[in-house]
């Protein structure tokens, strides 16, 4: 690997960051010669918290057979650290969401924390800060649920466990990672210092809170990884919080705290409102995938059940934009990577976009499948696995190692209208800039591409795996569904593809390349 990509990687890091991997690393490298070891038992006595009902966990145990079902991928306890699966996996067996899926019995419950309380000396992924701030708010809810029926002994032993684990929290806060990583840390340490009426951890959460929250969100809205799925999943988590707090008045000056909960919950619902589409799912881009964050329907009604109201906030500042005219409905991307320091979650898909038709996917994100180190997910983040032009088969961005990024492509907005909108990038550096127009009517979606410099690019159309293409010319695309007209193509091919809308899983696809030089345009009609 060129030492080039580390420089570039390296230049966006926060001060903050750089000094915490330093921190946590020799930290690491010193407690391991000394034996050092956490104290995981400290006595504390949790208050049980009143709060309206929240948003159910998808079922990831089989209460019959005891099975896990994590991310496509079933297996039987083999263990709290196996990583059969990839350390997601093991990740999600952590965070004990099973507490609170529906099919999930009071004593098979009681079971599963026991488990976990006994062989806490031996888990090395669970004691990691990102599983112990989702378990933590996990098990809060369940001592607080059911604390009439919870026996005393168990009790005790659950809120000591609790309670040591978050003070290896406390001592590992995500200073490194920064993005959704802390601001899971915080809100989990809220749900901490309220049930523990312990008033420094709730301080530092409500630190934590007040400059995440204004750093994270964007003004319409948006959270600034540009996730959909995460947007989600951290929404609820907001609510969550505001839920908490709203009806557990345990601090002096908590409702301040309050206000600046429901101000930013308002905000993220009213970018959700905005970027759905009209049967109310979310555009699978970035890193997003189904089945993973709560609908957006089932964060709508949580909204209301706080009593919440909100309004559609217009995209700008996260990038994407919604073209809507007749039966037409599409998603564009025409942002730069907005979390410089933290773009995990990024991929290389300037100009991307997705096309409904009559409410039916057409052209489609290729999604997600795993998170691991693979040649697979480093195709998923590229250029090549999304709706945009590719110039001498390189990546708009320097996608690389799974959640890091190198050289970014520079987004210059030209056009900006609901109807039409028009920018070009430098991510292909001297291979040319890619300028790209988007233009929807009631009868059709119209794109125009052109590229600086003579040099050979393809436009990629990846096809929702329904679509069927009946023929196929340099001139015309006929499918199931709609007929692509194209100007400017030197050929047109049809490959063979998989797409993800869930981990570990796929569905063959067919996706069109488009080759041309200089300019292309074409219009799905």
């Amino acid at each position: 690997m060129s030492v080039f990509l580390y420089i570039f990687t390296f230049c966006y890091l926060k001060p903050t960051q750089i000094r915490y991997q330093l921190r946590y690393r020799l930290q690491a490298f010193v407690r391991k010669f000394t034996g050092f070891q956490y104290v995981r038992s400290l006595p504390k006595v949790g208050h049980p918290l009143r709060l309206l009902p929240f948003i159910p966990k998808y079922p990831s145990l089989d209460s019959v057979t005891g099975r896990f079902s994590f991310l496509g991928k079933e297996s039987a306890f083999q263990g709290w650290n196996d990583v059969s699966f990839g350390k997601l996996w093991s990740y999600n067996l952590n965070y004990m969401d099973y507490l609170h899926q529906e099919a999930i019995s009071f004593e098979q419950a009681i079971c599963w924390i026991d488990k976990f309380v006994d062989e806490i000396s031996v888990n090395k992924n669970g004691l990691e800060p990102y599983p112990i701030a989702l378990r933590g708010i996990n098990w809060i809810k369940f001592l607080s649920k059911y604390h009439p029926y919870i026996p005393a002994e168990n009790k005790r032993e659950w809120d000591s466990s609790l309670y040591g684990q978050y003070q290896i929290l406390l001592d590992n806060l995500e200073y490194h990672l920064l993005g959704n990583h802390l601001l899971e840390d915080a809100f989990s340490l809220l749900w901490a210092g309220l049930y523990f009426k312990d008033e420094p951890i709730y301080q530092k959460a409500k630190d934590l809170l007040f400059k995440e929250l204004e750093e994270q969100l964007l003004p319409d809205g948006a959270h600034y990884e540009q996730s959909p799925m995460y947007h989600c999943i951290l929404l609820d988590r907001l609510l969550d919080c505001y839920n908490v707090s709203m009806n557990n008045l345990r601090f002096i000056g908590q409702e301040g705290l309050n206000e600046r909960l429901r101000e930013k919950a308002r905000s993220m619902l009213g970018h959700v409102a905005s970027v759905v589409y009209k049967d109310n799912t979310i555009p699978l881009l970035n890193d997003s995938a189904e089945g993973i964050a709560p609908s957006p329907a089932q964060l709508f009604e949580y909204a209301k059940r706080l009593d919440m109201d909100w309004e559609k906030l217009p995209m700008g500042a996260c990038g994407y934009r919604k073209l809507m005219a007749g039966h037409w409905e599409a998603i564009v991307d025409v942002g730069d990577i907005k979390a410089s320091y933290q773009p995990g979650h990024s991929h290389a898909d300037m100009f991307n976009y997705e096309l409904r038709i009559g409410g039916k996917p057409f052209v489609i994100d290729t999604g997600i499948s795993t998170y691991e180190k693979t040649a697979r997910r480093q195709y998923e983040r590229g250029t090549a696995a999304h709706n945009t032009v590719m110039i001498g088969d390189k990546n708009s961005s320097e996608v690389w190692g799974g959640f890091r990024v190198g050289r970014r492509a520079r987004v210059t907005l030209l056009k900006d209208s609901p109807n039409e909108v028009e920018a070009w990038h430098d991510g292909f550096g001297s291979l040319g800039k890619h300028h790209r127009r988007f233009m929807i009517d009631k009868d059709r979606f119209r794109i125009e591409d052109s590229v600086s410099t003579g040099v050979k690019a393809v436009s990629l159309i990846h096809l929702a795996p329904d679509v069927e293409i009946m023929s196929c010319s340099r001139t015309e695309i006929v499918t199931s569904i709609a007929a692509i007209r194209v100007a400017g193509a030197s050929s047109v091919e049809i490959v063979e593809d998989q797409v993800s809308f869930t981990y570990n899983r796929f569905h063959l696809s067919k996706t069109i390349r488009i080759h041309f030089v200089k300019k292309l345009s074409y219009t799905i009609g």
